[in-house]
């Protein structure tokens, strides 16, 4: 195969930056469809309610403070699909409903680089309502250059030292994306590990994803004494690596570094960030580390170093939180960026809560068990499991058909139950580009069940999201449905739709013939 000659570029100029950043521009909210993105892990109810407890939790520090005439504005970096963004606010308003205790306002800000989603985002049916109340607003934001916010549906510009309250700052799976300077540390010193990028001859012509899967990564090392003068604004750190590390590949924050700075500018009360990634905050997993690996999933990610953006919080006089215990999947941090941040209890104490003594990285492991044993579950712990993930629609999606052959079985205690978990998930449904075959799915199994009512409303939504994929199953379960309630034109007129799709269907034509003798 010809090949592009070889070019040395630093590592946080080499050309995989700018395609990854051409595939989330070009993929728009698709990058996320059937996980071509990885989603679930970061946008599913249950880390959506962790987050939502540690804002509470602010908000009623705040309210301790007195501070509660300003509004406290959350912004979340990367927003994506925006399913994220639906889980917590819908949990955040039930919390402060239910408190019913005095609290400062909030508005939540969704940004992203690609136009196209923030563009999608405010016409999503599920995020209207909070758009009517105020509560949510958009920006485009490029982290690497952007210093302030412009609101998509206010016009509203934030910036320098706008702001009274503390900003929170959301960021999931969003630091591993952005551009890293890759260091070296040996015998005490730092070097700059270099990259040598080749990519196939026509590369330019491929779609971005097809052009990360084909590109060639070699490193060198680089002396960077700049890194260990006293000018430098991260030396303390760098200067704990040179003493604690030997042989020893570093991704160096610098971008993440940059943009948090920016966000802090814009509130003079400083910020909490809340984040979720592949990331270390111990620097145990740095030692004799060899140049990272890109991790491929249409777009690319590598391991974020959340020990240096802890440590610079800290060295700042910040407070940085991250799980005693290792992670396997996913390591949620809370960082408070803050005056005196011990007197934030309450924040402090939702991250214990819903972080450290269980949070979004055990949900997923024990996901992870539930996957490969679905079919020995009994319906009381699929149900558990399922109240446990806040009624997640991939939970159900994938238990569907499992909870189906249960019902035979089941008493009407579970079937009530399930019946409240179905209504719940719908509440929270974030549509996405995907077909998901949830409303289908849940009629299906309310009709299983004799609940007609609510099987009709679910299969009646089945034909509108999709009238030209109908099953003739879905015809026949509306017809019984509509007979069952009395409701008899209603039932003969899906019973002949059922006919014209399957005109020798034995039980339409026992219908038809029924109603016409009488």
């Amino acid at each position: 195969m010809a090949v592009t000659k070889k070019q040395r570029y630093r590592y946080s100029e080499s050309p995989i930056w700018d395609i990854n950043r051409a595939y989330y521009e070009e993929e728009g909210l698709k990058a996320w469809n059937n996980d071509q993105v990885p989603q679930f892990i970061t946008c599913n109810p249950m880390i959506g309610t962790a987050y939502a407890e540690m804002i509470f939790g602010l908000l009623q520090d705040q309210a301790g403070k007195s501070n509660c005439s300003e509004a406290v504005r959350i912004v979340e970096l990367g927003a994506g699909a925006g399913r994220f963004a639906l889980h917590v606010l819908q949990e955040l308003c039930r919390l402060i409903q239910y408190a019913a205790i005095p609290l400062p306002p909030f508005q939540y800000i969704m940004t992203d680089l690609a136009i196209n989603n923030v563009t999608a985002w405010q016409t999503h049916p599920a995020l209207q309502s909070f758009i009517a109340e105020g509560i949510l607003d958009f920006a485009r934001f490029d982290a690497v250059q952007d210093t302030e916010l412009k609101l998509a549906v206010s016009g509203e510009i934030i910036s320098g030292g706008d702001l009274k309250q503390p900003l929170i700052i959301v960021a999931n799976y969003f630091f591993d994306g952005i551009p890293q300077e890759l260091l070296y540390i040996g015998e005490g010193r730092v070097y700059e590990t270099d990259v040598f990028a080749e990519l196939p001859e026509g590369a330019e012509a491929l779609k971005p994803s097809e052009q990360l899967r084909q590109i060639s990564l070699s490193y060198t090392h680089r002396r960077a004494p700049e890194y260990e003068q006293e000018s430098y604004p991260y030396r303390d750190t760098i200067a704990l690596y040179r003493e604690q590390l030997e042989d020893s590949h570093i991704l160096f924050p610098v971008k993440a570094l940059a943009c948090l700075d920016v966000l802090n500018g814009l509130s003079q009360a400083g910020y909490l960030l809340l984040t979720a990634d592949k990331g270390d905050h111990l620097l145990d997993c740095f030692k004799f580390a060899e140049p990272p690996e890109l991790i491929l999933h249409g777009s690319f990610s590598v391991t974020a170093n959340y020990h240096a953006i802890g440590h610079v919080a800290e060295m700042n006089g910040g407070l940085s939180l991250f799980p005693s215990h290792h992670y396997k999947n996913i390591n949620v941090g809370c960082i408070l960026q803050l005056d005196s941040p011990m007197t934030y209890v309450q924040t402090r104490l939702a991250y214990r809560r819903f972080v450290e003594r269980f949070g979004p990285d055990d949900f997923y492991n024990l996901k992870e068990w539930v996957d490969k044993h679905l079919e020995s579950m009994v319906l009381s712990e699929l149900l558990s499991f399922w109240r446990l993930g806040g009624f997640d629609v991939e939970l159900f999606s994938q238990s569907s058909k499992r909870i189906s052959s249960l019902l035979v079985d089941a008493n009407d205690e579970e079937k009530m139950d399930l019946l409240q978990g179905i209504e719940s998930m719908w509440a929270s449904f974030y549509v996405m580009q995907q077909k998901y075959g949830i409303a289908l799915d849940a009629g299906l199994l309310l009709f299983e069940m004799d609940r007609y009512e609510e099987s009709k409303r679910f299969l009646e939504i089945a034909i509108q999201e999709d009238p030209d994929d109908v099953v003739s199953t879905l015809y026949y379960c509306l017809a019984i449905c509509c007979f069952e309630l009395g409701m008899d034109d209603e039932g003969l007129s899906y019973t002949r739709q059922l006919l014209e799709a399957e005109p020798d269907h034995e039980e339409a034509l026992a219908l038809i013939n029924h109603f016409d003798g009488n």
